[in-house]
């Protein structure tokens, strides 16, 4: 029998998963398949961990996630087509729920399909090898709660992994010598640490804006946010700045570019990822920064110099659990042979071809417009239930809008599913009140409920 190893049973390995056990459950005959997972349980980042550094058994934590952190998007914008929330749920919530809110939406779906049996937990892969001779790859996996390590065939290989879990750390003068906390958004995990504190927070994009905003609303004394090529277009509280890149620190005192300083007891780096994949054989491994259209990847999952490997989820996002179905039926099909794959010059044509597009594109609603589109040629090819991407892409572009008019408040609007038609309750707190981000505080019907 085909062997299909997926590498990661995060959003995107969760979604490879079901595409089979939807086709399985068309009467299609699937491969054998199986995930590895490094954690002890499914959901990837959404999989809270209160673990920094390593965990208990001495592998880098994976995780990023942080509490209290709440969706930054609508939650129509990633909603299953096949999977809705009133479906999960059982009645209307609010369109920015917490992590642990959606952390059980996505496992409900895959609960559901019964896949769990598919996936072999606490085992990372320790490296993946190709074998020209028999066209299969040799996967050497590491069973954490054993401590066993055993070698396997498998004659395609879908990396699932992710690449928001190694960061990128830049190094600023004096960062040695700081007399205060310093860390990567990669290791932040509970805003009540910065309670009271003058926080600096190096960077400009979503990592900087929500731990900025998480600080802010748990009380921190002031937040400056530092860019280097721009600041944030948004209007921040009066107790939040923003400056020029860091230069260095001195002691305490941080040091702009723009000739002023301040005082500061914490810095976080939200600086972010690299694309990391160690367990990789070099002619094996995708290398790239976070954009839209990365190279090498035909349709954005083939890998080009070995179409029996598929990376899922390595583009930059507007789209995300839905793009990753996209990407995991479009992937079944291929390996289920109902796709026809073109010779390596057609396919580096039409990967350059998105790569001009996306070299041409300007502002926020270009990039969601080019992203809705790739989604649209994935589900085309597939039995992926098509949905209403033109109303993603308005929802996407209200979503900004709120953002611009008040970045404190974007959360307190709501919005109506593409997938049922219906509009969204409001929640019923304003996310600045909101201090309880448990899934039992969420569902409840009120304050205090």
């Amino acid at each position: 029998m085909t062997r299909v190893a997926v590498i990661g049973a995060g959003p995107s390995g969760m979604a490879q998963l079901r595409a089979f056990q939807s086709a399985a459950q068309r009467g299609v005959a699937i491969p054998e398949i199986v995930c590895f997972e490094k954690c002890a349980d499914w959901g990837g980042l959404w999989n809270y961990t209160w673990r920094t550094g390593l965990d208990e058994h001495g592998e880098p934590v994976h995780g990023s996630m942080y509490r209290y952190l709440w969706s930054n998007g609508p939650k129509e914008c990633l909603e299953f087509a096949d999977y809705s929330f009133d479906e999960h749920f059982g009645k209307g919530i609010g369109s920015y729920p917490p992590r642990a809110v959606l952390w059980d939406y996505i496992k409900g779906r895959v609960e559901k399909a019964k896949v769990r049996p598919w996936v072999r937990f606490s085992t990372p892969v320790r490296m993946v090898t190709f074998d020209e001779a028999s066209q299969q790859f040799d996967l050497t996996w590491h069973d954490l709660e054993k401590d066993v390590m055993g070698t396997e065939r498998f004659d395609h290989v879908v990396v699932a992994s992710g690449h928001f879990s190694t960061p990128n750390v830049p190094f600023f003068p004096g960062l040695d010598t700081f007399n205060g906390r310093v860390l990567h958004a990669h290791d932040f995990r509970d805003a009540l640490e910065f309670k009271g504190k003058d926080l600096l927070i190096i960077g400009r994009s979503y990592s900087a804006e929500d731990i900025g905003s998480q600080c802010w609303k748990y009380g921190a004394r002031s937040i400056t946010s530092s860019y280097r090529s721009r600041p944030m277009g948004f209007h921040f509280p009066d107790n939040w700045e923003q400056k020029p890149l860091l230069t260095h620190v001195v002691n305490k005192t941080a040091h702009f570019k723009d000739g002023t300083s301040k005082e500061v007891d914490a810095i976080i780096l939200c600086t972010g990822y690299k694309h990391h994949f160690p367990f990789l054989s070099e002619p094996l491994r995708l290398k790239t920064d976070n954009r839209l259209w990365p190279l090498d990847l035909y349709k954005g999952v083939v890998w080009q110099k070995n179409p029996r490997l598929f990376y899922l989820g390595m583009q930059d996002q507007f789209f995300t659990f839905n793009m990753f179905d996209a990407q995991a039926w479009w992937v079944r099909d291929q390996i289920l042979g109902r796709l026809p794959l073109p010779d390596f010059a057609a396919r580096e044509d039409d990967c350059l071809s998105w790569r001009a597009r996306e070299e041409t594109l300007t502002d926020d609603e270009s990039m969601i417009r080019f992203q809705a589109d790739y989604v649209k040629a994935l589900i085309e090819a597939t039995d992926y239930p098509m949905f209403d991407l033109e109303g993603v892409v308005q929802t996407f572009l209200e979503w900004e809008h709120h953002k611009h008019e008040n970045v404190m408040t974007f959360r307190d609007h709501a919005y109506r599913s593409v997938m049922t038609g219906k509009m969204s309750p409001l929640h019923h707190t304003p996310w600045k009140d909101a201090l309880d981000d448990s899934l039992e505080a969420y569902l409840a019907e009120g304050p205090g409920a």
